[in-house]
């Protein structure tokens, strides 16, 4: 326990000292406000379906089998009602104090949004944002999870959510200004994440700083690229910053 606490300090002894942070987080930051993981032993991929969770979630799929897509998509994807938890709000926080600069992240639920971050990289795209495939017009997401069936656009098209399936490659401009980000901050928080979802993982050897912290429940294989490693849940780490009462706005 004493161990830990140290850890708590020197992060947040690094946080004070950093005015260029970038957060780049997984699962693991939503998973607390009770959304799903993919991969954990009680995650979305370890549970039984027709067809593989990995297989539904797949342009192929999607293109060929769109209405056993969407009822995959309509039961398990739609976060709608969850909301931001202390991580969220914390970094929020941290980027309207001038701290943190930006938020990369590989979900797709947009709470950080929720929270208040401005600044936000959605590697993997985000299911409130949705378009005709044939004339592009815009939807909410409420249009695609409340349709009967497939969700069709006043021309005819169908509607896909904006985000990336399997066999899709990453948006270009997204990725460019994620590496720039890493590239330039001082200290990179890494949280929530088991670092084995390639591409999005492969960003983290873009860093050149001195300060790279690991937060996770379990060791990633870039554990010893880090110079602080913090084995809990992203909750009780940011609950304890913000319980040592540090002041984001000084």
């Amino acid at each position: 326990m004493r161990k830990e606490i140290d850890k708590i300090k020197i992060l947040e002894k690094l946080i004070e000292e950093s005015n260029n942070i970038v957060f780049f987080g997984g699962a693991g930051v939503s998973t607390e406000s009770g959304i799903p993981d993919f991969r954990s032993e009680d995650g979305l991929y370890n549970q039984k379906y027709k067809y593989p969770p990995e297989t539904i979630l797949s342009h192929t799929f999607f293109m060929s089998y769109t209405e056993e897509f969407y009822k995959f998509y309509k039961e398990k994807m739609n976060v709608l009602m969850y909301e931001p938890n202390i991580t969220h709000y914390y970094l929020a926080k941290l980027e309207q104090c001038g701290k943190l600069k930006a938020v990369i992240t590989q979900n797709i639920d947009g709470l950080h949004q929720k929270a208040g971050s401005r600044v936000i990289y959605e590697l993997h795209g985000n299911i409130f944002r949705n378009f005709c495939m044939k004339c592009r017009k815009q939807y909410d997401a409420d249009i695609v999870f409340n349709s009967d069936s497939i969700p069709k656009c006043e021309c005819g098209g169908v509607i896909k959510p904006d985000v990336v399936l399997y066999e899709e490659t990453l948006n270009e401009d997204v990725v460019n200004n994620a590496i720039e980000k890493i590239l330039n901050c001082e200290l990179l928080i890494i949280g929530g994440t088991s670092l084995t979802v390639y591409p999005a993982s492969s960003l983290i050897n873009y860093y050149k700083g001195k300060n790279l912290v690991l937060i996770n429940k379990d060791v990633t294989k870039f554990d010893n690229k880090a110079n602080l490693v913090i084995n809990d849940s992203l909750g009780n780490v940011f609950r304890k910053l913000d319980k040592n009462n540090y002041k984001t706005n000084n």
